[in-house]
């Protein structure tokens, strides 16, 4: 990735076949502007653009994927936390193979891995837990056990990036199963809890607004650790 700063009604130059923007940018009948002051990065195909700023509030984007809490069951759907100024609406249909006889049955506490279907500054955010175009779960859904730790958003970012080290190094020592929401959550699942703990403090400690280590020195680091 590259980074750049940018100020609000600051141009962007951010063009794509399949351009996709991230928080921090709008599009304008003149091109692409930034909305908040912050770091401008593009994934390394340049098709997704963001900015990145210093707020830990998450704020919603079409089709990012999220991590959410169900705050409560709202007529035939839930009504969803995602760390956003505003709850999210998640329909009971939007789940692979849901039908009005066969919902999933979420309880309130539950967690699931959304994408952001619909988001806009004067709607509620709303999510599916789908690919839209196969309608196929593709890793989506209710995330059953395991644990939820929180990271800056701008962590959030880098793990999901296939080129960041951390992830690939984890699970090359422990087995696990991950799913990172760009709002700053992180769901975890391992056998041991002193692996679920392991993996948390790596992700501390490589976070920009945490350690901040690098590469070398996380290694160094979970090797330290007693797993």
């Amino acid at each position: 990735m590259s980074a750049t700063v940018v100020i609000p009604g600051e141009p962007v130059p951010a063009q794509h076949v399949n351009l996709k923007l991230g928080p921090g940018l709008i599009q304008t009948t003149g091109g692409v502007q930034s909305t908040r002051a912050g770091t401008l990065n593009h994934s390394a195909n340049n098709a997704r653009w963001w900015v990145e700023s210093n707020s830990r509030r998450y704020v919603p984007a079409p089709q990012e994927s999220v991590i959410g809490i169900i705050s409560q069951k709202a007529g035939e759907g839930f009504r969803v936390d995602i760390g956003g100024a505003h709850y999210a609406s998640l329909d009971g249909l939007a789940f692979e193979g849901a039908s009005k006889r066969n919902k999933p049955n979420l309880k309130v506490g539950s967690l699931v891995y959304a994408r952001i279907s619909l988001a806009h500054k004067d709607m509620e955010p709303e999510l599916e837990c789908f690919d839209a175009q196969t309608r196929k779960a593709e890793g989506f859904g209710d995330l059953k056990g395991g644990f939820l730790t929180r990271c800056s958003l701008s962590m959030c970012r880098r793990l999901l990036d296939p080129s960041h080290f951390l992830l690939p190094l984890l699970g090359s020592k422990i087995p696990l199963e991950v799913a990172v929401g760009v709002n700053g959550r992180v769901w975890i699942s391992t056998k041991e809890p002193k692996h679920t703990i392991a993996i948390c403090r790596a992700i501390e400690a490589a976070d920009p607004d945490g350690g901040a280590m690098d590469q070398k020195d996380i290694t160094m680091f979970i090797g330290s650790l007693d797993i």
